[in-house]
């Protein structure tokens, strides 16, 4: 076990650097992701078979393949609803982290494929966030449960908007594997990261003195003040400037200092519902 935790605060730390986005590719590729895959206590076998076949590494997803091909994302749903409550509570609490977020994203997938046709954006699914419930550790909960009564609520984690994946074409990427208690730092960080270089999640315009950055720091941004909200630096309000402080660690020093500097318009992008399916 101190081997496990050494092993993760080695890499939050050098997961805070600024460096430039690792590419999706990159991540699996790389030893230090994969060394502790498993480790859980619950197994994401059959998750990340579903991930690896039907996502791609720019995080689009193959809907028509997965709905053809079905069984193995319908095993590992039916597997997370049958694991004991108390079971699930004596496990710590990057275990839950994890598991809350990989049953979010299946159980999203699964509401996409249920649907026959497949329909052009997850809100032409009437209840699918506060309606439909799915059997998660022996309780009925919704995706709204899953995100904002037990994530948001329990614990002080805004990383995890990074890592929810509603099925939109504006939503942080879907990754190729799903994550795990022990590569939960490393995952989270890096997802952010990737998020945050492409256009939906932020675009900064010298040129224009204008910043703007995805809706969902608008729609949760005081889920950023407990750990990085800052009274000097950056531009806006008190969510505005603990959003924009968050960001920061996750960008180049030069984009870092311009944010900081607060001398730009910042704005919200529009959000595009479309599916965020492959072409």
């Amino acid at each position: 076990m101190k081997t496990l935790a050494l092993l993760s605060a080695l890499l939050l730390v050098s997961g805070c650097t600024g460096s430039l986005p690792f590419t999706q590719a990159e991540i699996n590729n790389s030893p230090t992701a994969n060394a502790e895959m498993g480790s859980d206590s619950f197994n994401y076998d059959d998750f990340a078979g579903v991930l690896k076949t039907h996502v791609n590494e720019q995080g689009w997803v193959d809907y028509e393949g997965l709905q053809s091909n079905r069984q193995q994302l319908d095993k590992f749903v039916t597997a997370m609803g049958q694991v004991p409550s108390g079971t699930y509570e004596g496990w710590n609490e990057k275990e839950e982290i994890a598991f809350l977020i990989n049953a979010y994203n299946a159980f999203t997938l699964q509401s996409i494929i249920d649907q026959d046709p497949l329909k052009k954006s997850i809100r032409e699914i009437p209840g699918v966030w506060k309606i439909r419930k799915f059997s998660l550790a022996g309780q009925e909960k919704t995706l709204d449960n899953i995100e904002h009564q037990i994530l948001r609520e329990k614990f002080n984690e805004p990383r995890i908007h990074a890592a929810l994946v509603c099925a939109a074409v504006s939503c942080p990427p879907l990754r190729t594997e799903p994550y795990t208690a022990a590569q939960l730092d490393f995952q989270l960080d890096e997802q952010v990261r990737i998020w945050l270089a492409r256009p939906q999640g932020l675009q900064i315009e010298r040129e224009r003195e204008k910043v703007s950055i995805s809706a969902i720091f608008d729609w949760f941004g005081e889920d950023w003040v407990p750990s990085y909200g800052v009274k000097e630096k950056f531009s806006g309000n008190e969510r505005q400037r603990a959003t924009l402080n968050f960001i920061s660690r996750y960008i180049s020093p030069v984009e870092a200092q311009y944010l900081e500097e607060g001398n730009y318009e910042l704005n919200y992008l529009d959000y595009d519902w479309s599916l965020n399916r492959q072409n």
